[in-house]
């Protein structure tokens, strides 16, 4: 599926979810340690697998960005 935002604006969100994620890992730890050892490691991983995802979907799109870039770059022939 195509999305409908523009790639700067798709990169930037993807940017900010990962800090968000990065940045709230100690809140996490304060959070679920009530919880038992197997929740926390639950969630821990699950924090773990939403960066993940998160980083490769910036590198996805970077790549895009990359290809776009080169596109524009290259001489056109005339129609």
């Amino acid at each position: 599926m195509t999305s409908t935002l523009p790639l700067e604006l798709r990169i930037d969100r993807a940017q900010r979810l990962l800090r968000m994620i990065e940045q709230d890992a100690p809140l996490l730890a304060q959070r679920v340690s009530q919880l038992s050892p197997e929740c926390q490691e639950s969630a821990h991983s699950h924090a773990c697998y939403l960066a993940a995802l998160t980083r490769a979907e910036l590198q996805r799109l970077h790549d895009e960005m990359a290809v776009l870039e080169i596109g524009e770059r290259s001489p056109q022939g005339a129609d």
